[in-house]
């Protein structure tokens, strides 16, 4: 007998939940810290660098430096609210609270933007990294795209549990690819490498901001690309253990780890091959060290950096959707699992989509792209975190920010320029993203807001608070 779908309001029927429910108590926070750091190590080996070509040297490192503060005051938010809100659909799940359906789907479907084009960049360095090897005699990346792609959908499907474990092999292998990098790079650094771009004449142009102030702001969305993702950590919390407890230690312990190899790597990178040559590169951490073993063995580890986050942002996205989809924003059947816990369709509907943008071989424009939906939903998740704080200052926090809405605020006034900055680097890849936006939100407002589900854990978590409201 056919289950008839909940309409807006309505109780699921049980067997409506059942197809959708998550394995829980999988992930402690060891497992989730590397969750953090595997959504986001691919950042230290490819991408972060067109931001040299932005801003030079001195440009990206104001840059980075900036949005080092807005990740760490962010990632503080966001560890309080997933400590008071533990469920599937994180930074949507936190601005459904604050900001009713509207903010929640807007801030949700931001997230969808950045995870899934985000694979789809990092995809295109893959395929850098394969043809500098020569591996298999490929010399056309779309042969190395489908198959990360079908591999990984793949191991996702298999479950959870499995999907983190091998997860947090591939990441730890990427750290030691860091660090086997940072050991041979050191001899080679010279100071004069990281000033080698010619000023131009652009106000305030110098050896170190050859691009000038403006460089400064153009080369934010590149900065990002050193901790794009690390807020999907959240996304995790029905299938961790004590998600109350583990998954803001987890996402802490993440950017930790990160704010050290970020630094690093702009800093050794550069230093070592020049900001000039690093400035366009697909692999430059290879081309910095030259013709070298050192080299081909960074270059053989680098792909696990790049698959790490593939792997894991992959993850990052079928569980946005699955949250936004069992909570009836977005068509149900992308929800439903299998019998391994996994959601299907919201693993492989991205994933297709990932591999078309794929095609456009432009791996700065993609990653351009997947950075202003990542920045109009830090903008959302720190409005939320504000007016949290505000309304319902008695929500029992287990962890609670450090400098409280002074601290978000902050990362809200960087985040929006970032949003800005995307269309400084390029304005047509931005207008795009801004477009599908607001299809989402036609959609929305037009058709799904009338058949949200009512005892979806987000829904729910909603309806708790209105309730609560009521009675005061």
């Amino acid at each position: 007998m056919a289950v008839k779908e909940p309409q807006s309001g309505t109780q699921p029927t049980d067997d409506y939940l059942a197809k959708r429910t998550l394995r829980s108590g999988t992930a402690g926070w060891v497992l989730l810290a590397g969750l953090g750091v595997s959504y986001v190590v691919s950042g230290d080996y490819s991408g972060w660098n067109f931001g040299l070509e932005q801003g030079g040297f001195g440009g990206l490192a104001i840059a980075a430096v900036l949005i080092a503060g807005m990740y760490l005051a962010m990632v503080l938010g966001m560890a309080e609210m997933s400590s008071a809100l533990p469920a599937a659909g994180g930074g949507y799940t936190f601005a459904r609270r604050a900001l009713g359906p509207w903010g929640g789907f807007a801030t949700g479907t931001a997230i969808l933007i950045e995870y899934a084009i985000a694979p789809a960049a990092i995809a295109t360095f893959i395929g850098a990294y394969v043809e500098s090897l020569g591996l298999f005699g490929i010399t056309d990346g779309w042969w190395v795209y489908l198959a990360v792609y079908a591999i990984f959908i793949g191991v996702h499907l298999a479950g959870v549990g499995e999907a983190l474990k091998v997860m947090f092999v591939i990441t730890a292998i990427a750290l030691v690819g860091l660090v086997i990098f940072a050991i041979a790079a050191v001899p080679m650094f010279d100071v004069a490498n990281l000033t080698d771009i010619e000023p131009t004449d652009a106000a305030g142009a110098s050896s170190l901001l050859p691009m000038g102030y403006l460089g400064i702001w153009a080369a934010v969305p590149f900065a990002i690309w050193f901790f794009l993702a690390i807020e999907g950590v959240p996304l995790a919390a029905e299938e961790a253990k004590d998600p109350a407890r583990n998954v803001p230690r987890g996402i802490i312990a993440a950017m930790a780890v990160l704010l050290v190899t970020a630094a690093a790597m702009l800093i050794l990178v550069t230093g070592a091959g020049g900001a000039e040559a690093m400035q366009s590169s697909g692999n430059p951490l290879v081309e910095a060290l030259g013709d070298s073993g050192a080299a081909t063995v960074v270059n053989y580890i680098g792909l696990a950096g790049l698959v790490a986050s593939f792997f894991s942002i992959m993850y990052a996205y079928s569980r946005q959707l699955f949250a936004l989809s069992r909570a009836g924003y977005l068509p149900k059947s992308m929800s439903v699992v299998n019998s391994r816990k996994a959601p299907t369709l919201a693993l492989i509907v991205p994933g297709v989509i990932g591999f078309a943008l794929t095609f456009t071989g432009k791996g700065s424009m993609l990653l351009n792209m997947a950075v202003f939906g990542a920045a109009l939903s830090y903008v959302l998740m720190m409005v939320s975190h504000i007016v949290l704080r505000r309304r319902e200052p008695d929500m029992p926090r287990p962890y609670r920010t450090p400098g409280g809405t002074v601290t978000t605020g902050f990362a809200l006034v960087v985040a929006a320029l970032a949003v800005v900055a995307t269309f400084l680097v390029d304005s047509q890849a931005a207008l795009w993203c801004l477009a599908v936006f607001a299809a989402f939100l036609a959609y929305f407002g037009l058709y799904s807001r009338h058949r949200l589900v009512a005892s979806s854990p987000d829904e729910e978590f909603a309806a708790l608070a209105d309730a609560e409201r009521d009675l005061e």
